[in-house]
C-alpha cells in the first residue's frame, strides 16, 4: 500500500493559521454568548433566555476539537525543526506556563469577583477579595484560585510535556503502522468520514457518561480521552499527503453531511426541544451520539478543506492575527465578564448591550496587545511572541 509521510509544499501552512485564528475568534463570539444562555456560567445578562442557544450549539460539538487538532498539528512540524527535546519542551514552557501563571494569579481573579458579586456572596471591593482568593483556603462557593477559560492551555501543556519524550516513538509510528492506517482510512470520503471518528463516539458510549466534563484536569478523563486523541490525531496526520489530498476532495461531502445533522438539530431544537431532548436518552443516545460525533468530524474536515482551497496565503493581517490572536484568547473573558457585568444593570436591551459587550470585548483585547507586545517582559507573561 502506498503511503506517503512527506510535508506538503509549503513550509508553513498558512491555511492552518488562518483557521486557528478563526477557531479562536469563534470562542471569543461563543463566550460572549455564555453570559446570554441559561447554561451555567460565570455571570449573565438579564436578558439571558433560549433564544441564543441553538447558534450555540452550531459550534459546539467542533470547536474545541478543531483548536487541540491544529494544536497536533503544530507541535508535529514545531518538534521536527526543534534542535533538542529538552529546548523544545522548555520553550513551551515558558510561551504557555508564564501565562498559565499570570491568568491564574490576576487574569482571572476579576472573573470570580464577579462571579461572587453576582450572586450576592461577596459585597468587599476587590483589593480585599483578590488575597483571599490567592490564599487557597477554599472560602467561597467556587474554587479559588482557578484557570477558567485558560484550561485549555493548561491542557495543551500537559499534552506536549507527555508527548516530548515520546517523539521518537511517535515518529517511528508516524511513519510506520500509523501512517499505513492512515492511508487506508483516506482512500475515500466514506472511510476518512465515518472511521476516522470512531474513537470518539466509543469515547461517549463507554467513558462519558461516567465522568463528566469539569476542566479540572485530574479527573477529567472522558475529557481527556477526547481531547488527547485529537491532539494525537493532529500530530499523525500534520505531514502525510494521502490525508490531505483525501481532504481536498471529501470536504464538499463533509460540508453537506454537516449542513443536514445541523439543520436536523436547528429544526428539533426551535420547533420540538422535548423531542430533540429525549434523543439522548436511552435506547436512542447511541444513534444520536453517532450522529453528532460525525456532525463534529465532518464540520473539521469541511473547514480544513475550505482553508485548504481558499485560505493557504500569507497577508499582513494574518501575519498580525497569528500572534495577537494567543493574547486575545488570554485576556477575553476577563473583558466579557467586566463588561457584561457592568452593562446589564443599564437595561440597554440586548441588542445593544451586546452590541457593547462586542465592541468593548474586541476593542479591550486589540488596546492591550497594542501595549503589551512592546513590553518585553508582559508580553512574556501574556503569550506574545517578539
Amino acid at each position: 500500500m502506498h503511503t506517503n509521510t512527506q510535508p506538503m509544499s509549503c513550509d508553513r501552512r498558512y491555511d492552518l493559521d488562518w483557521l486557528r485564528v478563526i477557531a479562536f475568534g469563534l470562542l471569543i463570539l461563543y463566550h460572549i454568548g455564555m453570559f446570554y444562555v441559561h447554561w451555567d456560567w460565570h455571570v449573565k445578562s438579564q436578558y439571558a433566555g433560549l433564544g441564543a442557544e441553538p447558534l450555540m450549539q452550531i459550534i459546539n460539538p467542533w470547536r474545541l476539537a478543531l483548536l487541540f487538532f491544529i494544536s497536533g498539528i503544530a507541535v508535529r512540524f514545531a518538534s521536527d525543526k526543534a534542535e533538542s527535546h529538552l529546548k523544545f519542551a522548555g520553550l513551551r514552557l515558558k510561551h504557555l506556563g508564564l501565562p498559565i501563571l499570570m491568568g491564574i494569579t490576576v487574569i482571572v481573579a476579576p472573573q470570580a469577583y464577579l462571579e461572587l458579586r453576582q450572586t450576592n456572596e461577596i459585597a468587599s471591593g476587590f483589593p480585599t477579595f483578590w488575597p483571599e482568593y490567592l490564599n487557597f483556603s477554599q472560602t467561597f462557593s467556587i474554587i479559588t484560585p482557578t484557570w477558567n477559560h485558560l484550561w485549555y492551555i493548561v491542557y495543551l501543556l500537559v499534552y506536549i510535556l507527555t508527548v516530548t519524550p515520546l517523539f521518537p516513538i511517535l515518529r517511528s509510528f508516524s511513519n510506520g503502522v500509523v501512517s499505513k492506517i492512515i492511508s487506508w482510512i483516506s482512500k475515500n470520503p466514506i472511510s476518512l468520514l465515518l472511521l476516522m471518528p470512531l474513537p470518539f463516539f466509543l469515547f461517549e458510549l463507554t467513558l462519558s457518561p461516567y465522568f463528566p466534563v469539569t476542566h479540572a484536569l485530574i479527573d477529567d478523563w472522558a475529557h481527556h480521552a477526547h481531547r488527547f486523541t485529537i491532539f494525537l490525531m493532529g500530530y499523525f496526520v500534520a505531514k502525510h499527503t494521502d490525508f490531505w489530498a483525501q481532504i481536498a476532495k471529501s470536504w464538499p461531502y463533509a460540508l453537506a453531511i454537516a449542513i443536514c445533522i445541523c439543520t436536523l438539530r436547528l429544526y428539533l431544537m426551535t420547533g420540538y426541544l422535548e423531542t430533540y431532548q429525549s434523543l439522548f436518552e436511552m435506547p436512542l443516545r447511541p444513534i444520536t451520539m453517532f450522529l453528532l460525533t460525525i456532525y463534529a468530524w465532518s464540520s473539521i474536515v469541511a473547514l480544513l478543506g475550505i482553508s485548504q482551497r481558499w485560505l493557504n496565503r500569507s497577508s499582513r493581517v494574518l501575519s498580525y492575527l497569528t500572534n495577537a490572536v494567543f493574547f486575545y484568547y488570554i485576556i477575553h473573558q476577563t473583558i466579557i465578564i467586566i463588561a457584561g457585568y457592568t452593562l446589564t444593570s443599564y437595561g440597554f436591551g440586548p441588542l445593544i448591550e451586546f452590541s457593547l459587550v462586542l465592541i468593548l470585548t474586541l476593542g479591550g483585547c486589540g488596546l492591550g496587545y497594542e501595549t503589551l507586545r512592546r513590553l518585553p517582559m508582559g508580553a512574556s507573561f501574556f503569550g506574545i511572541k517578539s
